[in-house]
């Protein structure tokens, strides 16, 4: 299946200039969602990965299925402030300001190996964030997969070093 063409183009948001990579089409057709579950499957269940982490909130919608069809604990990895138990936060930079990213204190094990997965890759800075997060917490980036990467964005850039992995590539 060519999961690009289940990949809406919305111009102009959520700003002007801004050319927008919907994927509500993707999700809206349960063969498209189910072959990109599939194609993260196939790429990592050989592979040692103790836990999926999920980006919010698109992230989520990937992660999580992908952890249960490979039998992975799900982590959200959140907004400062939106998990109700201890956390660990990093604080990173963003284009215009500062945001964090937590996870449950006990939400990832010494030396486990984690996989991070999101909707998208833009200049990579909430992924990067998000691995040294996990770093942070004593756990290994195993990987980061993303079903949609802008490669004009140079995020993977910001992100050498670690298993890049993105289905489509604008």
């Amino acid at each position: 299946m060519v999961i690009k063409a289940h990949i809406r183009d919305v111009p102009d948001f959520p700003q002007s200039g801004i050319l927008f990579r919907d994927i509500t089409p993707l999700l809206k057709s349960p063969d498209a969602f189910a072959d990109v579950i599939d194609r993260f499957a196939e790429r990592y269940a050989d592979q040692e990965i103790g836990a999926i982490v999920g980006i919010e909130a698109r992230g989520f919608l990937f992660a999580a299925p992908l952890a249960l069809r490979l039998g992975k604990p799900f982590v959200p990895g959140r907004k400062e402030g939106k998990l109700p138990f201890r956390t660990i936060k990093l604080n990173y930079s963003l284009e215009y300001g500062q945001s964090a990213v937590e996870v449950h204190t006990d939400a990832i094990n010494k030396g486990q190996r984690v996989l991070i997965l999101d909707d998208l890759l833009a200049t990579g800075g909430t992924l990067a964030a998000t691995a040294k997060l996990i770093e942070k917490t004593g756990g290994v980036v195993a990987g980061v997969a993303v079903v949609i990467e802008l490669a004009d964005l140079k995020g993977r850039d910001v992100l050498e070093g670690y298993d890049v992995l993105s289905l489509v590539t604008y």
